[in-house]
């Protein structure tokens, strides 16, 4: 393993990195699929006494859905643009704070979800957080959406990234489940999974790219990066001039353990 490939991605100023892709987050990251959401909500009480701590929400895209639901949301989002990007819900509350530190009461919230984020976490104190504030019979949502690496236009979009991002540790640890599967906090864990498909046109393509952290949004390589995207959308663009990415959502679902 490389020494970039061994950097923890919680090192790469998680904080901060997305400050300027808020506006190209809110209209072109994907959505996650109705039944990710029942799954993480099945045999919870009555979803109108549920409260969640969504954590790393970003533009709320995760919060909403869980609000759509019933449930009472509070979304833990530490960066202010992304914060103040989100489109407001009346079940969803937007508190600055971070995975390892959210700022929350002991044994406050009934669940604790983590979308596309938790890669971005410390995951010993931030574990430990998860347990300090959820109640003894609460639970742990982690889910992202993977691209298909079998889909043939999602492959190559993904080649496009990795080459542009210049093999950003980011593009090959998305997925980051281990620290959850042997924490001594959480058990009886289960794993879901889910396609997912993503609309998009040409400037839908470009604003989804552009969403990444780890892309540049000027100079040669971004120009390659647009180059790059307009023909693969003239390659697979449908007669209504749309192309799909294809997501294989993951959900892994943890029980708190008592100490």
């Amino acid at each position: 393993m490389s020494e970039t490939d061994a950097t923890p991605l919680y090192t790469l100023n998680p904080l901060n990195r997305f400050s300027d892709r808020a506006a190209d987050y809110v209209k072109y990251r994907p959505s996650y699929p109705a039944a990710a959401i029942d799954i993480i909500l099945e045999s919870l009480s009555s979803t109108l006494h549920i409260v969640a701590a969504d954590i790393g929400a970003g533009t709320g895209i995760s919060s909403r859905l869980l609000a759509e639901g019933g449930v009472k949301v509070v979304a833990i989002e530490p960066n202010t643009a992304m914060r103040e990007a989100a489109e407001p819900h009346a079940l969803v509350e937007f508190r600055n704070g971070t995975a390892e530190s959210t700022q929350l009461p002991d044994n406050y919230v009934d669940l604790v979800t983590c979308f596309q984020a938790f890669h971005w976490f410390n995951p010993e104190p931030t574990l430990l957080e998860f347990h300090r504030i959820l109640k003894p019979s609460g639970r742990l949502a982690v889910v992202w959406n993977n691209r298909d690496k079998e889909d043939v236009f999602t492959a190559e979009y993904s080649r496009l990234v990795r080459e542009a991002s210049n093999n950003h540790p980011g593009e090959s640890r998305m997925q980051s489940v281990e620290p959850l599967l042997e924490t001594p906090h959480f058990g009886n864990v289960q794993e879901y999974n889910f396609v997912y498909r993503q609309q998009l046109d040409l400037v839908g393509l470009i604003g989804r790219a552009m969403s990444v952290s780890y892309l540049p949004r000027e100079g040669v390589v971004y120009e390659q990066v647009i180059a790059g995207l307009q023909n693969l959308y003239q390659q697979f663009r449908s007669e209504q001039g749309f192309v799909y990415m294809v997501y294989c959502t993951s959900v892994h679902i943890g029980e708190v353990i008592q100490k």
